[in-house]
């Protein structure tokens, strides 16, 4: 069967729909890979947090030694400062951890919700471009019929004339 430019038109369309149906699939796919990265980027940002608190710290406590080492001796005691600077910290970091905590593992919900939600999407995604290439199928088979009848009266016509 050689192509006519009708074939070809159809073959052309057919492409771009399948096209189409990839492409939905690869940005499904997209999407529910970047949900389980930025978990895992939020869910490594606690070492940042518990780095930072250390940092802080340790540079308090820094400030305070340089104080405590300009005054004369037994001037003042720095310690309940240091204690009071270490428990705030530690509060603050904890609160950070767990609030970092209650975010990853609503992600990781998410994330499963999402899945399933993919799953059936995908489904339906797959079912519409069937259906829709299958019309397509028959649109081109009814064309080509109509597009072979004018064809074969224009030669009936030429033949008689």
């Amino acid at each position: 069967m050689t192509q006519n430019p009708i074939t070809a038109f159809f073959d052309a369309q057919r492409t771009a729909v399948k096209q189409s149906q990839t492409l939905t699939h690869d940005a499904l796919e997209a999407q529910q890979a970047s949900i389980g990265a930025f978990a895992d980027a939020l869910e490594g940002s606690s070492d940042l947090v518990e780095s930072n608190a250390e940092l802080t710290k340790g540079a308090v406590h820094a400030y305070f030694d340089a104080l405590e080492g300009s005054l004369p001796e037994d001037s003042a005691d720095f310690d309940e400062l240091r204690d009071l600077v270490d428990d705030g910290v530690d509060s603050t970091t904890e609160a950070q951890t767990e609030s970092l905590e209650a975010a990853v593992e609503a992600l990781e919900e998410s994330e499963e919700a999402y899945d399933e939600f993919i799953a059936n999407y995908s489904e339906v995604v797959d079912t519409s471009f069937d259906a829709a290439l299958e019309a397509h199928e028959q649109v081109e088979e009814n064309v080509s019929a109509v597009a072979e009848n004018v064809e074969q009266t224009a030669d009936e016509f030429d033949a008689s004339a």
